[in-house]
């Protein structure tokens, strides 16, 4: 049995999302947040040394990071929903599982710390909307070329870009001119294993 600590509004509503995609057994371990500094509760430490989320443990091993967790879950799932068969596709596919946290969440998570320094934040928020911008926009070209990110089908690359896009509505004003990328959050949030997650998870706050 899968075993996943997944820590609310976080990250690992996406691997959630994923399992039920796939149709795997788990299990959830819920964690809060400090309600004080958001940061993940001390237990995570006795998972993983990093003490972050998501984590999966399964027959004996221990899995941390977004994108790592989803290639284990998508071998682990005889290869379903992860690289098309088509050499383009599949390039697209690799790009946007690395993208997603390593160039688009950075300048997203530099503006919500951003948000919570009075006054001087306000000021530096704005003039780091542009580098937030150069993003969506890129994003809003590529799904005006195809419906999902790696081609016409939907794989792992859009649950794992589900999160910093999400962020962005909620902090970036991301769907603001943007329709493609309006269309592509609605197709999400209508499919039913991503309902179903939501169920599992608990109060989500990017939905």
């Amino acid at each position: 049995m899968i075993i996943v600590h997944h820590l609310e509004n976080s990250r690992s509503q996406r691997i959630l999302w994923l399992l039920e995609e796939l149709g795997l057994p788990y299990e959830v371990k819920r964690y809060e947040r400090n309600k004080t500094t958001m940061l993940a509760p001390p237990e995570l430490k006795r998972i993983h040394p990093l003490g972050k989320s998501p984590v999966i443990e399964n027959d004996g091993r221990v899995v941390a990071e977004t994108g790592a967790i989803i290639d284990y879950l998508v071998e682990h799932a005889d290869g379903r929903l992860g690289a098309p068969a088509h050499r383009d596709d599949a390039l697209r596919y690799r790009f946007f599982l690395h993208y997603a946290e390593g160039s688009l969440m950075p300048p997203l998570f530099t503006k919500l710390v951003l948000s919570r320094i009075p006054l001087l934040g306000k000021v530096a928020q704005k003039k780091f909307q542009p580098m937030i911008d150069v993003h969506l926009d890129y994003v809003e070209a590529e799904l005006a070329s195809r419906p999902w990110f790696a081609g016409q089908d939907f794989t792992a690359a859009d649950i794992i870009m589900s999160f910093p896009l999400e962020a962005a509505v909620a902090r970036a004003a991301a769907t603001e001119g943007r329709p493609h990328l309006a269309a592509w959050i609605a197709k999400v949030h209508a499919r039913p294993a991503y309902q179903a997650a939501l169920k599992v998870g608990g109060p989500y706050a990017y939905a």
